[in-house]
């Protein structure tokens, strides 16, 4: 099969489009033939060898946590699925951006979305459940989210305000409409957050989900009064002197099947920032690293 693989540590310089032996689908899994793959944070930094030590790469790697495609081969012990089911969902750290590629965990992409939107959804919707899980019931509380016009912030402002929560969310000006047709209330990050938090739900807020990783963690925490009160998917470096958990994505079957049904019932469809061919996840990569976008960025076998 055709795959994007990286055969050593390194820039973008090291990704090469090349022949590989096909995955299988072993018990409790699902082969697809991928329509899309998600590219996320995760992807480039173990290419860089920036997360060696706690994420190890055995060469050649194929990049690619989650994925979009087709089933095409079940391992044992499965059901509830058949083959030719339009499905997204995760596998492990490598293996997304082929042809094809095993899946773990995986829900029915809703009707109204695209291959695209499929494979966008896994990690996304999966590390914002986990994130919200994290913080209790949220249903008639206020929280939080900074960053919430990315791929993890909107995925975790849709599930909030689906499970009954008032939802504030950061992003820059340009994007409020957005956030706003996702159900928060918009607000500007940096100085000053405090402050018009503090005018927007003059109570306080319950929870705060950082997805953002841009240093704000300390002020999140006063914003939330405890720290226990604050969780991150995003800043490991800053969580463990806060008192923060930093939390990651779980392969979860019932967040990416709650991710699918908020989707067939219109709640939430994720947003595309960039598709492209395989031949250019060097390109994809380098937008990612960029941190700039909103929404997810995928290629496509």
């Amino acid at each position: 099969m055709r795959a994007a693989r990286f055969h050593d540590y390194g820039s973008t310089d090291v990704l090469v489009i090349e022949e590989a032996p096909q995955p299988h689908a072993g018990p409790g899994e699902v082969r697809i033939k991928v329509a899309a793959a998600s590219v996320n944070p995760v992807d480039w930094k173990i290419r860089m060898g920036a997360v060696r030590d706690y994420f190890p790469v055995e060469f050649p790697a194929i990049p690619g946590r989650d994925a979009a495609g087709v089933v095409d081969e079940i391992g044992d012990g499965v059901t509830g699925v058949t083959v030719g089911d339009r499905v997204f969902g995760l596998g492990g750290l490598f293996g997304g951006s082929a042809e094809y590629a095993v899946l773990s965990a995986w829900a029915p992409v809703p009707d109204a979305w695209t291959d695209e939107q499929g494979a966008a959804a896994g990690l996304a919707v999966d590390t914002a459940g986990v994130a919200l899980d994290a913080l209790g019931d949220v249903s008639g509380r206020t929280i939080l989210v900074e960053g919430a016009t990315g791929g993890v912030g909107s995925a975790a402002v849709a599930l909030a305000v689906s499970r009954g929560a008032t939802v504030i969310g950061t992003a820059s000006a340009g994007k409020h409409d957005y956030l706003r047709s996702l159900g928060a209330v918009p607000t500007t990050y940096g100085e000053g957050l405090a402050v018009r938090v503090k005018e927007l739900a003059p109570n306080g807020v319950d929870g705060v989900v950082d997805t953002a990783g841009s240093g704000s963690l300390p002020d999140l925490v006063g914003i939330a009064g405890d720290a226990s009160r604050v969780v991150t998917v995003a800043d490991h470096l800053r969580a463990e002197g806060l008192g923060v958990r930093h939390l990651s994505a779980g392969n979860n079957p019932a967040l990416l099947a709650e991710g699918s049904a908020l989707g067939a019932r219109g709640g939430w469809a994720p947003s595309i920032a960039a598709s492209f061919p395989l031949e250019r996840i060097a390109e994809a990569h380098d937008l990612s690293a960029q941190g700039r976008t909103q929404g997810k960025i995928v290629v496509t076998p």
